[in-house]
């Protein structure tokens, strides 16, 4: 019965966050007239005042921000003069603003029985950017998951099955260490994991248009986050093998631990989709983690050194796992 409620109170809520508009605000914006704060009251429009010109026009032309705005008071008519800045990474919710705009304009121009004179002028541009396709948001998400899947349900079954049939102890009569035993499991499905991950970039790549802003060397960065995820998620499965009495108790054991990553970590949609309350939680898990840095890292050319904070968060999460698979982890 659980599962299935999992996936009620995900699809219901799915779209309960609504579509947001990232409007850039310009640093000599004025925000005290009565177009700044009109769009201050709109929830569709967040507005963003703490970043940088630069910064901004980072995020505009990778399609990390919607808009940008700049409104500059005149002293002659008209009052003001709107300079709106959209891109072509981000076409439909440009689209979205615009015409939200025109409304706020349209009513401001248009009550009484005699028109006022016009509010503002607004002189458009569009900056150049990268398309951002779906590929590109569901191939990271894809790969994640599939390390996840691997990482514990792989796991899990490999070493209970070792465990029941007694091959672990069978080990112990040989001069073979127990580290070996689980460096061997986990050094081989790392290379095979790593050659699915590089099969799967490569397909997306040549056959869809997946982007890799970097050539190999994104492709590398994207190798190494699998690594770190995979290791993430092997822990999970040591954790499952200890505590599991059969087999047929892993599949329920493994889906509690990755069903709700599948399903709110952004593996198929954004979590900006998700109410607020589904948003913290999905905040917390580390596979979303794994897939913003993997699209940071393919998409924006991100480095490994300017995802710190995702790293930070997989860190966090490697310890906490391996500390409570150590305990839980049982050779016979």
């Amino acid at each position: 019965m659980a599962f299935p409620l999992i996936f009620i109170i995900v699809f219901a809520n799915l779209g309960g966050g609504g579509v947001t508009v990232d409007v850039g605000v310009a640093k000599t914006c004025d925000t005290t007239g009565p177009i700044y704060q009109t769009l201050k009251k709109i929830s569709v429009v967040h507005l963003i005042t703490n970043e940088s010109t630069d910064q901004m026009a980072k995020n505009l032309s990778k399609g990390n921000m919607d808009v940008i705005i700049d409104i500059q008071k005149n002293n002659t008519r008209p009052p003001y003069t709107l300079n709106v800045q959209y891109t072509n990474s981000s076409p439909q919710k440009g689209g979205i603003f615009k015409s939200l705009l025109q409304s706020i304009l349209y009513q401001m121009n248009s009550y009484g029985s005699t028109a006022p004179p016009a509010m503002a002028v607004v002189r458009e541009a569009t900056v150049k950017g990268r398309e951002y396709k779906y590929i590109d948001f569901i191939l990271p998400g894809m790969l994640g998951f599939s390390l996840l899947s691997s990482g514990v349900f792989g796991t899990a079954f490999v070493f209970l099955s070792l465990r029941i049939t007694l091959v672990i102890k069978r080990f112990f009569a040989t001069p073979v260490r127990k580290y070996s035993i689980v460096l061997g499991e986990a050094l081989a499905r790392l290379v095979f994991s790593l050659l699915g991950a590089l099969f799967i970039i490569a397909i997306g790549h040549y056959w869809f248009g997946f982007t890799l802003v970097h050539g190999i060397t994104t492709v590398l960065n994207m190798l190494v986050l699998s690594a770190i995820g995979l290791i993430i998620f092997m822990g999970f499965g040591f954790i499952i093998s200890g505590i599991a009495k059969n087999e047929s108790s892993i599949p329920p054991l493994s889906n509690i631990i990755t069903l709700p990553q599948f399903l709110l970590s952004g593996t198929f949609f954004s979590t900006s989709a998700f109410p607020k309350v589904l948003q913290s939680i999905s905040d917390v898990l580390p596979l979303t983690h794994l897939n913003n840095a993997m699209r940071e890292v393919a998409f924006e050319g991100a480095g490994l050194g300017e995802i710190t904070h995702q790293l930070l968060i997989l860190g966090i999460w490697f310890v906490c796992i391996y500390a409570v698979a150590v305990k839980t982890f049982k050779w016979e």
